[in-house]
């Protein structure tokens, strides 16, 4: 299992330069995108969810990006209700394909961050690899715009979550052929107490060969 250390960077995004954490895996041409909850509450790419990802993803010997969207941090910018965010995504993935060799692309979201990777997905000439959404923001940003996406998901719901209606998330992915909706019984929106088991069934996902 790789434990690479994570390497400060910055990328050119559509507002100016992003703030980002990269690492290099053991497993060539593989890499995770990561992208964090709303700013607007605090969400940054140092949330416990998204590091949660980044770290399952590392261990199985991905390499790593999770990013600050504008004006997060250092990224430059102001947040732009989810339309910005998505262009931000877009530019760092872009980024990652041209600097990093990459050739299997695992996307990942959690809430807020969760609509940017799959509103991303739908806009990339390839869908990825995994595309893994924690508690995924599909009431508050155009969800349904996305609708049918062109690829398959796997979504990781708590049961008990107070700020993402569980009930909606699992309308919005019961249409959806390719969709896998886990289900995380007494969780809450960040998954406190319950990291360990979110690792497991994101790792189990990422590594099925079906």
């Amino acid at each position: 299992m790789s434990r690479a250390s994570e390497e400060s960077i910055v990328i050119e995004g559509p507002c100016g330069p992003l703030e980002a954490l990269l690492t290099r895996g053991d497993v060539p041409g593989l890499l995770a995108v990561i992208c964090h909850p709303n700013p607007v509450q605090g969400g940054t790419m140092h949330n416990k969810v998204v590091h949660t990802l980044m770290r399952t993803a590392r261990d199985l010997g991905a390499s790593t990006l999770r990013f600050n969207f504008r004006g997060v941090g250092a990224s430059a910018g102001q947040h732009d209700y989810g339309i910005g965010e998505v262009d931000d995504c877009l530019a760092v993935i872009d980024w990652v394909l041209q600097h990093e060799g990459v050739s299997r692309l695992w996307l990942m979201g959690f809430s807020f961050g969760g609509f940017v990777a799959a509103a991303a997905a739908t806009r990339l000439a390839q869908w990825p690899e995994r595309l893994v959404l924690v508690a995924p923001s599909v009431e508050k940003q155009d969800f349904a715009a996305l609708k049918p996406l062109a690829g398959p998901v796997s979504v990781m719901m708590g049961e008990d979550d107070d700020v993402v209606a569980p009930e909606a998330v699992y309308a919005a992915f019961a249409d959806e052929l390719g969709a896998e909706v886990v289900r995380f019984a007494g969780t809450g929106h960040f998954f406190h107490g319950k990291l360990v088991p979110l690792k497991a069934e994101v790792e189990r996902v990422l590594t099925d060969q079906a």
